[in-house]
């Protein structure tokens, strides 16, 4: 469990540094984010192109999955993702559970989830749903690495945990996903990990987990 003297500590984190420091390893971590994300979305066009065409004939609806996350500066953005589950899948889940669920700050994570496509499963291991976030990295609202991105309910509950994530942009990896990506359950399952990303920031700690990510995206584990 975290407790407050932890969050307090990350919540200075980045001010207890030196200000030239953070300003120079803020400003590498951008321009290795613009520079990244462009050449990916150049690399990655056909897996795209692919994965909108899947998704448009796998099922009725839109090709993105829009919605609300905790980003920057304790704001929210409108997170993109492909689409991976059916238009009406909340008539396939007991509401009460649900309901319950997100009171707690918890997310609904199943095996075998009914709600998601055939296409959907194959996008969701290969983690090719995420990609459509590159082009939040290009405009600044989420960065190659930092904490995930949560939904509204997951930190509700925990005010504080809130404030320490949002002092860094989110990610679309980070040192949990590398690290502990099948515990996925809640934002106290990732905390420690985003804590610690936070206090030891640097664009070399980012070169690293990037450099991670493709074993860990390849062996998909906790990726449904």
């Amino acid at each position: 469990m975290i407790d407050s003297a932890e969050l307090a500590l990350s919540n200075q984190a980045c001010l207890s540094r030196p200000t030239i420091w953070r300003s120079v390893q803020l400003g590498c971590k951008r321009t290795f984010d613009l520079i990244g994300a462009l050449a990916l979305i150049l690399l990655l066009s056909p897996v795209l192109l692919v994965a909108v065409v899947s998704v448009r004939l796998s099922s009725p609806g839109p090709v993105l999955f829009r919605q609300r996350r905790w980003g920057w500066k304790d704001r929210q953005f409108v997170c993109w993702k492909f689409r991976t589950m059916y238009v009406d899948q909340d008539n396939l889940i007991d509401p009460a559970t649900l309901r319950r669920l997100q009171a707690k700050g918890a997310l609904l994570k199943l095996k075998n989830d009914p709600r998601v496509t055939r296409i959907g499963g194959l996008l969701r291991r290969s983690s090719v749903d995420e990609l459509p976030q590159l082009f939040h990295v290009v405009t600044g609202d989420m960065s190659l690495v930092g904490p995930r991105p949560l939904m509204p309910h997951m930190l509700e509950p925990y005010p504080e945990l809130r404030k320490s994530r949002c002092q860094m942009r989110p990610g679309m990896t980070g040192l949990w996903q590398i690290s502990a990506r099948e515990d996925n359950d809640s934002a106290l399952q990732m905390a420690p990990y985003d804590l610690a990303y936070i206090r030891s920031f640097s664009f070399w700690t980012d070169l690293k987990i990037v450099l991670r990510t493709p074993a860990v995206v390849i062996l998909g584990k906790g990726a449904y």
